[in-house]
């Protein structure tokens, strides 16, 4: 399996976890709610959908109702698939929340498990964003070794590039670092008040741990690093 398609099996898992769903509508969200997920086409979407079939993890239905699925072949139209989660791919998606190996740390892959970090217990969510920082601060140490070494020989154009992918790079770990902060602090709170109304309204039983915004614009996003 690619990387690849091994996020995207994990986004569709995660998303059909929250609901079942048909095609379009888990291509409009992988569109719209995962960025990483912008450009891709039907004729991807669909074989991962086929493999996460046979594998057990998912189960097809007739959508609509039984009217609809009567008059569809009678009208030329194919019934619309809709895709469920079976218990055993909400046991496999447990499963792949809950793995910290260095590919979680990786710019794509990163995102999407960043979109399900609700669904993911807080140790996991520490080890991630941590090993993330981690990667990013050893890329950003290469990136002011290598401007050091070439700045002479840059126009100022390419210099330009260089600095701002290297501006990046240092305002993600910015935002890293208070989520982590984020994260010890409501780990602190907890501890002292096991009883908060914050552990009772969250589905995981656990604050999420995210800063309060006191800016409107949005987190950067990893694909935007000219320098990757």
């Amino acid at each position: 399996m690619s990387r690849r398609s091994g996020i995207l099996e994990f986004a569709v898992l995660g998303l059909l976890r929250e609901s079942p769903m048909h095609g379009y509508e888990l291509r409009k969200r992988l569109n719209t709610s995962l960025g990483v997920f912008r450009a891709f086409s039907y004729g991807t979407l669909y074989p991962c959908l086929k493999t996460l079939v046979a594998n057990g993890w998912l189960i097809e239905e007739s959508g609509g109702s039984p009217e609809d699925a009567l008059a569809a072949p009678l009208a030329g139209r194919r019934a619309k698939i809709v895709y469920r989660l079976t218990a055993e791919g909400k046991e496999h998606f447990e499963d792949l929340l809950s793995q910290t190996g260095p590919d979680a740390y990786e710019d794509e892959h990163f995102a999407a498990r960043f979109a399900f970090f609700g669904q993911t217990s807080r140790d996991v969510r520490m080890r991630v964003l941590e090993g993330r920082r981690s990667r990013l601060e050893e890329r950003l140490e290469k990136m002011r070794a290598s401007l050091a070494r070439t700045r002479e020989r840059l126009d100022d154009y390419t210099l330009e590039l260089q600095r701002h992918g290297m501006e990046s790079v240092e305002r993600e770990v910015r935002w890293l670092n208070e989520l982590i902060e984020s994260e010890r602090a409501g780990r602190d709170q907890q501890r002292s008040a096991p009883g908060s109304s914050a552990q009772q309204n969250n589905t995981s039983g656990e604050s999420t741990g995210l800063p309060r915004r006191r800016e409107t614009n949005p987190p950067p996003d990893p694909s935007d690093d000219p320098n990757k």
